[in-house]
């Protein structure tokens, strides 16, 4: 067989529910390479923040390993980049012989560009070498710059106002709406036709390449052409059954977090979740043409397509919108399908086993026939695309995150029962999955449950072990997990 091509389009915000199988969103370009394909349900982030997320993507590492945990590209960033000797995937593709090109966003590191990894950039958007921050060093200051107030004074409010549909009053902050009409959201377009111009003009027509095309939709604020808004009636959009959630037994801070939205309607949190629909309706407009492309070059059947994203969206979930500390599976669970007409077993199947997006470097490593040695800690997926299923699998997907811009230890554990998550800023939580998918009862309290917590925190301090995660301070003001690691040496 012919050394196969790759191309991954990489969404941001994009939930695992607005792709095949679910139709939440009308995207026929997705159901086209589903039915052709294999699409894997159960696909989750390791972090609810574009850069970790993406930076475990290319390394197949987890946050813990890579050193990349939050926004890179803000004053109070934890890390300004990966530790040293980190390798993507792209450098052992780039060895094996492959051309590799990318388009789009970036995000993952304010110290060095795609083109530091061996691509020739396109159209580069969000985070590469930012423009707003000088940094200093891996760990050192950065210079920041208010270009907010010295280019648009005016769209910093100092007292409150009237306000607009979807706008949300913030005295002293940039103006906001949730939501909005644009005939041209973010630069997606300019990405993918940026993106469709490499393909094209390759010099080298015989050596397989890999093409990345990472567009910024459906990332808040959702504002989409409205031509897509006018698929979805108002009238029949339907909030998600947890939008009533007052989350009074969750920590404070996941209520602080709702209070932002809550100048919003009900009817205006319907308007924003009909503009969320239409935002992924409209990427799989630019991920059509992307096909279409391939199919024009006669590329397509052998190549191998990805269609995934960074992390999830709340969409109304909780009374939430975006991205953040509450550890609800919306902000994690993403989309993951790939199509290869030569390579995958009985196409048009749905896989509901645990995926990571740490799994698709050890899998794009096999599918270019990568001899070099290498370690990941994801685990490649071309037994699933033989139609296989491994003797060994993960049991369980873990999170970890260090917080954004707000600061946060939070780690969870997650099987297909129960998901504990462990809040350094505040209390946990349980939830009872098979009972309760929506997560909206937390059983932390419950003490019938606490070989469950144990169990849970068992696994939680293991996996955090194989992974070099030092989230845990002995000392009594900060070690406030239920059961401590020493657990996991217990007979």
């Amino acid at each position: 067989m012919k050394t196969p091509n790759i191309l991954v389009f990489m969404a941001d915000h994009y939930r695992w529910d607005m792709a095949p199988p679910y139709k939440r969103a009308k995207t026929p370009n997705l159901d086209k390479i589903a039915e052709k394909g294999l699409a894997f349900d159960m696909a989750f982030c390791p972090s609810p923040h574009c850069c970790p997320s993406r930076a475990t993507f290319f390394t197949g590492l987890y946050p813990s390993e890579h050193g990349v945990w939050n926004n890179v590209s803000v004053g109070n960033a934890l890390s300004r980049g990966l530790f040293d000797d980190i390798p993507f995937f792209s450098d052992y593709l780039k060895r094996a012989g492959y051309d590799l090109f990318y388009s789009g966003k970036w995000h993952i590191s304010a110290l060095e560009g795609p083109a530091d990894r061996g691509f020739s950039e396109g159209r580069i958007i969000v985070g590469n070498k930012s423009d707003y921050f000088l940094a200093l060093g891996n760990s050192g200051p950065a210079t920041y710059e208010w270009k907010f107030y010295t280019e648009d004074k005016g769209s910093w409010r100092t007292a409150v106002c009237d306000r607009e549909d979807g706008q949300i009053i913030r005295p002293g902050f940039p103006d906001f709406r949730l939501y909005y009409t644009n005939e041209k959201p973010f630069s997606d377009e300019a990405v993918v036709d940026a993106a469709i111009e490499q393909l094209q003009n390759r010099r080298d027509k015989g050596r397989p390449w890999f093409q990345f095309v990472g567009v910024e939709g459906p990332h808040d604020p959702y504002n989409v052409p409205k031509r897509f808004l006018e698929l979805y009636p108002l009238d029949e959009i339907e909030l998600p059954e947890s939008f009533e959630d007052e989350m009074l037994d969750k920590p404070n801070l996941y209520r602080r977090t709702r209070l932002c939205f809550s100048q919003l309607s009900r009817e205006e949190h319907k308007k924003a979740l009909q503009h969320y629909l239409a935002f992924c309706s409209y990427e799989d407009y630019l991920f059509g043409k992307v096909l279409d492309a391939l199919e024009r070059l006669g590329e397509l059947d052998n190549t191998v397509v990805v269609f995934t994203s960074d992390h999830g969206d709340y969409a109304g979930e909780h009374g939430l919108w975006a991205k953040g500390l509450p550890c609800f599976n919306s902000a994690y669970r993403v989309p993951a399908i790939m199509y290869w007409k030569n390579g995958i077993k009985n196409p048009g199947r749905f896989v509901d086993e645990f995926v990571s997006l740490a799994d698709f470097a050890p899998t794009f490593c096999e599918i270019a026939g990568v001899e070099e040695n290498f370690k990941f800690s994801g685990f490649s997926l071309m037994p699933f695309l033989k139609g296989e299923k491994p003797e060994k699998w993960r049991d369980a997907v873990f999170t970890q995150t260090n917080g954004n811009e707000q600061y946060g230890i939070q780690r969870s554990v997650m099987t297909k029962k129960y998901k504990y998550v462990y809040n350094g800023f505040d209390f946990d939580e349980l939830y009872d999955l098979e009972n309760d998918p929506q997560q909206m009862r937390n059983l932390i309290k419950e003490p019938t449950l606490r070989p469950v917590i144990k169990e849970m925190c068992k696994k939680m301090w293991q996996f955090a072990s194989d992974h070099r995660d030092v989230c845990i301070n002995p000392y009594i003001m900060t070690a406030f997990a239920p059961f401590g690691p020493g657990i996991i040496f217990e007979e």
